[in-house]
């Protein structure tokens, strides 16, 4: 029996009618393999992956292949995003087997959750150097029962390896590189990510390219702080490279996961919440930086888009959309020119000159719309400015179309980065709509994911939120309620950072390291207490953390969460020194604190609008900010300001404080 009909998860809810006796996770798949003397086999994916859907579709559909599951294996489905622990053991599992990973995720375990073998996408038949997944199936239920204690021995050994990798070494060599002066430091580590630069079609790499946020953030920070014009050109080249290719819905706005290809024209059409939440963060910061209108376009077309399809009548807005619709990959994106003539009249010539139209197609003979540098000099002004209409009609007619699914389930960490992004573009753009958006989103958060047994959840849908959440989820949480602390400044939310601070330390710390575990230690679901250390698609939750308590630290005088910060960077500095690519918020926390850091408090009834034109006046992102409208007595560099109804100002740098400034001109001209 199928007994996915009662999950709130939507990837879990597509496989509720299919043949295969799939069971969630839990304990009960575990049980009920010891008592059959089974193996499990675990397979994983998400709502919005397209080779998940294929093989579905081919196989999980399939009557006779669902027949051979259900009598040789314990089957159980999980959705990746719900329980992000258990794909990152099995993830690493199978890599470490295979030498590569991806989703859908196939692993077998034993009935003791240990893995033994496994891959990604299986086809039904044997193609391109694949075998059949019922070949799969019929072979290691084979492998299984006539050599067991092998079975258990390779998967006792992969469970130790794992452990091993989970655990960060820090060696004397590694404790010498400490002693590289700060500047030097950072000037290596930009050095090395350009090394890395796509310098002619912006990125990182070659194909498949992703936007690599954090790279480009890292090269941002760097020219405000050291005037890299190296650094800014890439910067520019990626974003620009990427908002005129197809990965940017022209149309709709919003971006998809990533290109296929070296030119950001063809994408994988997914899109997920989380990347266009780092991805307004980093335009906006453009932004700031260039004052380049078109960065402000592609930050409000995606805030549009956000609204208008992503976001929850509550507050929380959903994690993503679909690849696919009517079962093609891309349907609901692409144009026949024939269409877009009808729509357009008299404009289409000009339209399709600039989106490169062609009669047969630029894409698996359909149209992606992506344009260039050349093209949009080319281009008329008349155009341009009849260009957000031409849009506005096609975005009506597509909106007619099939859509793709909405995976409406809310995650904690990705409406985190979202909400801290919506305070950024808020306040750059002075978009008071934006900030109201964020602090609506965050007040949502609170109350609906707040639970007495784990702080907070991991997920909310249809009224429930479940699962307890993740060293990400509080993370993120934490730094989205000093965003908007510092932009409402309200320091309520300042509070609430603190608290979750407190149960970080208290219930994720490993004692072996000045890290943290990925997993709440009385939730632990499996063998393996992982770090989050790399900055991947999500930002490392330890980075953020140590952003929380350098900031955290500062902000309530406590030596120990400024203590604990510095610890965590020297942990991590030869990580970050000789990768920087993969652990660039680590390098880049570190390139903030060190290079001329400020602190600012503005306390009085004003205070967010003095916030505002401080933090719009010029890009500093070494500036750390307090700010409060009123008088607060727990929190003490405000409790320590007199009571009074006026404005303070106050700045200090390099461990000093200046006297208090008594006009905003004068803070100015002292940080420039």
């Amino acid at each position: 029996m199928n007994l996915l009909q009662d999950e709130t998860s939507p990837y879990l809810l597509q496989h509720a009618n299919n043949p295969v006796h799939w069971m969630p996770w839990g304990e009960e798949p575990f049980i009920k393999a010891k008592e059959e003397n089974k193996p499990i086999l675990i397979s994983i994916g998400y709502s919005s992956c397209h080779w998940c859907h294929v093989m579905a579709h081919e196989s999980f559909e399939d009557e006779e292949t669902a027949n051979l599951m259900n009598q040789l294996f314990i089957n159980v489905k999980i959705d990746r995003e719900e329980y992000p622990d258990v794909d990152h053991l099995y993830m690493d599992a199978v890599q470490a087997m295979t030498g590569s990973g991806g989703w859908p995720l196939n692993v077998f375990v034993t009935p003791d959750k240990k893995a033994f073998y496994g891959g990604t996408y299986f086809p039904p038949k044997r193609m391109h150097s694949r075998a059949a997944w019922k070949e799969i199936l019929i072979n290691v239920s084979q492998y299984f029962q006539q050599n067991r204690n092998e079975v258990e021995t390779q998967a006792d050994k992969l469970l130790t390896h794992l452990n091993d990798l989970s655990q960060l070494t820090y060696s004397a060599k590694d404790e010498n590189e400490l002693h590289v002066p700060a500047e030097e430091t950072c000037h290596l580590i930009a050095k090395k990510i350009l090394a890395q630069a796509d310098t002619e079609e912006g990125g990182f790499g070659t194909a498949p390219k992703f936007p690599s946020t954090f790279s480009i953030q890292y090269l941002l920070d760097h020219y405000a702080l050291f005037n890299d014009e190296n650094a800014i050109k890439q910067v520019k080249i990626s974003l620009d490279k990427m908002m005129m290719g197809g990965i940017y819905d022209q149309i709709g706005g919003g971006f998809s996961r990533y290109s296929t290809d070296r030119y950001w024209q063809s994408p994988h059409f997914e899109k997920m919440l989380y990347d266009n939440a780092l991805l307004l963060e980093v335009y906006a910061s453009a932004y700031q930086v260039t004052k380049e209108e078109k960065y402000r376009f592609v930050i409000e077309q995606t805030i549009e888009w956000l609204q208008r399809e992503m976001l929850h009548k509550e507050g929380g807005f959903f994690s993503a959309q679909d690849a696919d619709s009517e079962g093609v990959e891309g349907k609901y994106y692409t144009w026949q020119c024939e269409e877009v003539k009808t729509i357009l009249g008299d404009d289409y010539i000009d339209f399709a000159e600039y989106y490169q139209l062609s009669e047969i197609g630029n894409w698996e003979h359909t149209n992606i719309l992506w344009t260039n540098y050349d093209l949009q000099a080319k281009a008329s002004n008349l155009f341009f400015k009849k260009l957000p209409q031409l849009h506005e009609a096609l975005l009506k007619v597509r909106m007619k179309r099939i859509k793709p699914l909405t995976d409406d389930k809310i995650l904690l960490s990705w409406n985190a980065l979202l909400c801290k992004a919506l305070v950024k573009c808020g306040t750059l753009l002075n978009n008071s709509q934006y900030l109201l958006l964020a602090k609506n989103n965050l007040d949502f958060l609170l109350h609906k994911f707040s639970s007495k047994n784990s702080l907070y959840y991991h997920t909310y849908k249809d009224g429930i939120a479940k699962i307890p959440a993740y060293l990400d989820d509080l993370a993120y949480l934490a730094d989205a309620c000093i965003a908007v602390s510092q932009a409402h400044a309200n320091t309520f939310y300042t509070h609430q950072a603190i608290e979750i601070l407190k149960y970080i330390q208290q219930h994720f710390s490993a004692k072996a390291n000045h890290l943290f575990y990925f997993t709440n230690q009385q939730f632990m679901q499996v063998e393996v207490a992982k770090q989050d250390i790399y900055d991947g698609a999500l930002p490392s939750a330890n980075a953020v953390i140590c952003k929380l308590a350098y900031y955290l630290g500062h902000a309530s005088l406590n030596v120990s969460w400024q203590t604990l910060s510095s610890s965590m960077w020297q942990q991590m500095q030869s990580s970050f020194q000789k990768y920087p690519a993969s652990f660039a918020v680590w390098a880049n926390q570190f390139q903030l604190q060190h290079i001329f850091p400020k602190e600012i408090t503005l306390l009085g009834d004003k205070a967010d609008l003095f916030y505002q034109q401080i933090y719009t006046d010029s890009y500093r992102p070494n500036i750390l900010f307090i700010t409060n409208k009123m008088f607060d007595a727990k929190l003490n560099l405000i409790a320590n300001q007199s009571k009074t109804n006026e404005m303070i100002f106050r700045l200090c740098q390099e461990n000093v404080c200046l006297p208090q400034f008594d006009k905003l001109d004068d803070l100015l001209l002292a940080i420039k």
